[in-house]
């Protein structure tokens, strides 16, 4: 008996909508790239990108548990010594909130190429409106 491996025409791709709002970050960024990563599907494949789109709405309503909306930062660095920004919660979800969730889905995707080309499938919107109609996304619930 030989392993099974999906080939590139086999991979058939969906679309889910899932609406952040009175979601925790955690809890939604685990789910999100469960869906994203393809784990979800009987075919899964760790070395192959046989996840689906992942439309994520209300970004700017999520939540976080105990202090870590006052506690928690964002670290960036320019690249020069001494240009480190340590970026709060609080003024990161008032001026980016898809950020937070896209910081909070690249931490549980590979480090490499390929998790580089799974990010590219998650689509975060700070309001209820979205582009995506068009793809007839299914509700997931988390």
């Amino acid at each position: 008996m030989k392993t099974y491996t999906p080939k590139a025409d086999e991979i058939e791709r969906a679309w889910w909508l899932v609406d952040a709002e009175g979601k925790t970050l955690g809890r939604l960024a685990t789910e999100v790239a469960r869906v994203i990563r393809g784990k979800h599907k009987p075919m899964f494949t760790p070395h192959l990108d046989v996840g689906d789109y992942v439309v994520v709405i209300n970004a700017e309503k999520v939540t976080l548990t105990g202090n870590k909306a006052d506690q928690k930062t964002y670290f960036t660095h320019s690249g020069y010594m001494g240009h480190e920004k340590h970026i709060p919660f609080r003024r990161m979800i008032e001026r980016h909130p898809d950020r937070v969730i896209k910081l909070a889905v690249k931490g549980m995707l590979p480090k490499n190429t390929l998790g580089r080309h799974m990010r590219k499938k998650l689509k975060v919107y700070a309001g209820a409106d979205h582009p995506h109609e068009g793809q007839h996304p299914q509700h997931l619930e988390i």
